[in-house]
């Protein structure tokens, strides 16, 4: 009998922990978050896009070891966009050298934000 009613009580907890871990508490975990890509702009969405992954690199007037590449600015970003550069490198296409170097891959919804505002027709904005 005593058996039987441990075997019940570990049930149960089993059970209530189950239910108190799929609680609105831990909602935000369970649904996925949505991406917002569109309207990109540049001084407000690109930018800080650039400043938290490329600029340590390709910013603040450093290029050492980034091919002289300066990123920093509207005008320098634009050459790179018009050849298509900047696309090649942060998708990570055949031919390009993947950006971030020797880093992890931007995230998707990262990329995208960027693809949109090229898409645009890149405006500085």
């Amino acid at each position: 009998m005593k058996k039987r009613l441990f075997v019940v009580l570990m049930i149960l907890t089993f059970t209530a922990n189950c239910i108190i871990s799929c609680t609105n508490a831990n909602k935000e975990q369970l649904t996925p978050t949505t991406c917002d890509t569109a309207n990109m702009k540049y001084s407000t969405d690109v930018v800080r896009i650039l400043q938290d992954n490329c600029y340590s690199c390709h910013g603040n007037g450093n290029t050492a070891g980034s091919g002289g590449i300066l990123l920093e600015g509207y005008g320098n970003i634009n050459h790179y966009v018009v050849a298509g550069t900047v696309r090649g490198v942060i998708t990570h296409a055949p031919g390009y050298i993947g950006m971030p170097y020797e880093r992890q891959k931007l995230d998707d919804c990262t990329i995208n934000k960027i693809l949109d505002w090229i898409n645009q027709g890149a405006p500085n904005n």
